[in-house]
């Protein structure tokens, strides 16, 4: 089964994503993740991106599509896949069409801007394990460090408040024209996210039955 995760930053998308990766047995390709992990690496990629990250703008679609075009040549992609963060916008949407991907539900997360600004700013990460955690919803077991590996937690500079408010505006502006993209394709369905992760998640799974 093909899915795509729609929503603004701070949805709560990632989460529920790897919840459902581990549910039905298909990889969770975050297109952010990959991102950060090209920038880390240095790669010519990760410097090329680099500066829109922190902008809180999108990456070019050349770029991003290249990304994950390498993605989907893994073996662990062929029972299914589902894409989070990808696509972002109507040229990338399209390129998953013309590589004969079918998509079989686009879940469309949705929360009021006061929530997504909530969770975003609160988001802190793990450079070592890219875990995240949250200083009220998911803290770690000692503020500011990983349970996992005990590495110093950090706050990205795209969860910065200002970067917050461009990122929105961006999605707004580039993404949201892609759920009447997909709309018109039948595919669509509406998950609201103002609810406790067990009831996002029973939702999600309805949604996609």
């Amino acid at each position: 089964m093909n899915l795509i995760f729609l929503g603004p930053p701070g949805i709560g998308k990632g989460t529920l994503a790897k919840m459902l990766a581990k549910n039905l047995k298909v990889p969770h390709v975050s297109s952010g993740d990959i991102i950060r992990e090209e920038i880390r690496l240095k790669t010519k990629p990760g410097i090329e991106v680099e500066s829109f990250v922190e902008k809180g703008l999108l990456i070019p679609d050349d770029i991003v599509i290249e990304l994950i075009r390498d993605r989907l040549k893994k073996d662990d992609c062929k029972n299914g896949i589902i894409f989070d963060g990808f696509p972002r916008t109507i040229p990338q949407a399209e390129h998953l069409d013309k590589a004969g991907i079918k998509i079989n539900k686009v879940i469309n997360f949705t929360a009021s801007e006061k929530t997504i600004i909530g969770r975003i700013s609160g988001r802190r990460m793990c450079k070592k394990c890219n875990i995240i955690y949250h200083i009220i919803n998911i803290p770690p077991k000692v503020e500011g460090v990983c349970d996992k590996c005990g590495n110093k937690l950090y706050q990205r500079k795209d969860d910065k408040p200002e970067a917050i408010k461009k990122r929105l505006k961006v999605y707004e502006k580039q993404t949201k024209p892609l759920i009447d993209y997909y709309k018109k394709k039948g595919l669509i369905v509406d998950v609201d996210t103002e609810k406790p992760i067990p009831e996002i998640f029973k939702d999600t799974l309805a949604a996609i039955e």
